[in-house]
């Protein structure tokens, strides 16, 4: 049983004291696909780390992350685009717009998504979504922007079931992670009604661990519970699952 994580920090300081020992976990546990989504340029040299250390398992994207969308982001889109216009990527990422934490940069945020969004096309790659308190914001970038080359992962869905059919609509699978195992999480109501092909597994270690770990630091390896509700909810074999979605995310990411 092959398991891919769609959407893992292993790059992340939460690891410094046990990387290796962490990815190895999930390793035997049988996810043997990482997809690494970028932060900022501070990341990037241990993104490249992280790949030469495992580059038959670690797949990098490359982009802007929303929260980190400050006064220089034009600086740090430039790295963006450098690195692109260097070598291979997997995917733009993740890139959108949060305003959770911040509204002060909604309009950096709307422009640097476009931007990115943009690249993604030019180069063919799929993008992966940030969303948080901004559907209605994404949505409006997503709708404008759609077209046969607008493709990707609304990262750590969260939203509604017509939400759900209206980021399907453009072409995005649905990334699903700790979330449906939370009592209050309200997706694994009406996941079933999505049809397995449209899902993605991910884990965004090492944030929002799933249920019994929520609280503390998540990892790859918990990727299984993740798994494990999502045979409950579709009642298929996990083997079936993580077969589904991992050619579901070899679909979006061409590897």
């Amino acid at each position: 049983m092959i398991i891919t994580d769609t959407h893992t920090h292993l790059y992340s300081e939460a690891f410094d004291e046990d990387r290796d020992e962490m990815i190895q976990r999930a390793i035997t546990k049988g996810v043997d696909r990482f997809f690494i989504p970028a932060i900022d340029s501070t990341y990037t040299q241990s993104m490249f780390d992280l790949e030469q250390s495992f580059p038959e398992k670690v797949f990098l994207m490359m982009g802007l992350h929303p929260t980190h969308v400050k006064e220089n982001y034009q600086e740090e889109l430039a790295h963006v685009k450098e690195q692109l216009s260097r070598r291979k990527f997997y995917a733009v990422g993740e890139i959108g717009i949060d305003l959770y934490w911040d509204k002060a940069f909604l309009k950096q945020q709307q422009d640097a998504f476009v931007t990115q969004i943009q690249w993604a096309k030019a180069n063919k790659l799929p993008i992966v979504i940030h969303c948080r308190e901004a559907f209605e914001e994404i949505f409006e970038i997503l709708e404008q922007e759609r077209g046969e080359d607008l493709f990707g992962i609304f990262h750590c869905f969260t939203g509604t079931l017509d939400q759900a059919h209206q980021a399907i609509g453009c072409n995005m699978k649905l990334g699903i992670g700790g979330v449906v195992t939370f009592k209050n999480g309200k997706i694994d109501r009406f996941l079933n009604q999505i049809d397995l092909k449209h899902v993605v597994l991910e884990t965004d270690a090492p944030y929002l661990s799933p249920v019994p770990y929520r609280g503390k630091r998540n990892e790859s390896a918990y990727i299984t519970n993740v798994l494990e509700k999502l045979s409950d909810i579709y009642q298929m074999s996990e083997e079936a699952i993580a077969k589904i979605t991992t050619e579901n995310s070899k679909e979006v990411f061409g590897v």
